[in-house]
């Protein structure tokens, strides 16, 4: 299938992925089974992902030395249970995952439920996590997600990426950071800073935008291995493929990098 209609479709998904809960609770009528028209769409848009056989071999080279160095890679924000790494990968947000963790253990304690969070004075919830940045914004959405989530979830973080996308402040990242680590569902790949800038840099993809990052890498990996392969990506690009100064000369992947984008002396 061409590279433009394969774009369209996935487009189109991704679109229908973010509203198809709106559309059901306004024109439920028209919502005859989600699932069948889900799964329908997933069908058209694997097939419609057609990478080169060289993007692929690519790719596999890049998955299997990520793996051989980061084999136990995991999430590194703390946390106990959906509710908690919900919050902490809202607090994520232009933050170190260090400071989130160093807020998340008072803010733990204080907040163990989403109706605890919605009870929360915004103001008593702003200065607990002040010094995550931003966190006037945070501490707005932190409480209406969980508002949204006591008065339409019975208080259970949502378990698919429809109804997650519809709360306040969770975006297809943050949704697929919680399926993927709470409840191992490969929802997608994460793509953050580190993901983008080390899949251009290893030509994997020639975008800037996340979501359509995340479009070229779906196509290039499998399932199983969406998951896995974001942590990995993430911890090489703290430890070695840094946004300033990458360590070429200490990385696995030096053999298959293009260097896309690194400036050298």
């Amino acid at each position: 299938m061409p590279g433009k209609l394969a774009a369209r479709i996935v487009s189109i998904y991704l679109t229908l992925s973010c509203n198809a809960w709106k559309i059901q609770r306004r024109f439920g009528f028209l919502y005859v089974n989600g699932s069948i028209l889900f799964l329908s769409l997933n069908l058209l848009l694997l097939r419609s992902m057609a990478p080169s056989p060289d993007a692929k071999r690519h790719a596999a080279r890049i998955v299997r030395r990520l793996a051989a160095e980061y084999r136990d890679a995991v999430c590194a924000l703390n946390f106990d249970n959906p509710l908690e790494l919900l919050v902490a990968t809202i607090l994520s947000a232009q933050c170190t995952d260090v400071r989130v963790n160093i807020v998340t253990e008072s803010l733990f304690d204080k907040y163990q439920s989403a109706e605890d969070f919605a009870a929360a004075p915004l103001r008593q919830l702003e200065q607990a996590i002040r010094t995550t940045g931003f966190f006037r914004n945070k501490a707005k959405n932190i409480k209406a997600c969980c508002q949204n989530i006591v008065d339409l979830h019975d208080g259970d973080v949502p378990r698919n990426l429809e109804q997650l996308v519809e709360l306040p402040g969770v975006g297809r990242k943050t949704a697929n950071v919680v399926l993927g680590v709470a409840f191992e569902v490969a929802s997608g790949v994460v793509v953050d800073t580190h993901v983008g800038r080390l899949s251009r840099r290893l030509g994997m993809t020639r975008e800037t935008d996340p979501v359509k990052i995340e479009r070229d890498l779906m196509e290039q990996l499998s399932r199983r291995q969406w998951i896995a392969f974001s942590h990995r990506m993430i911890h090489h690009g703290r430890r070695v493929c840094t946004a300033r100064r990458p360590k070429c000369d200490e990385c696995k992947m030096a053999n298959c990098c293009p260097r896309i984008g690194v400036e050298t002396n």
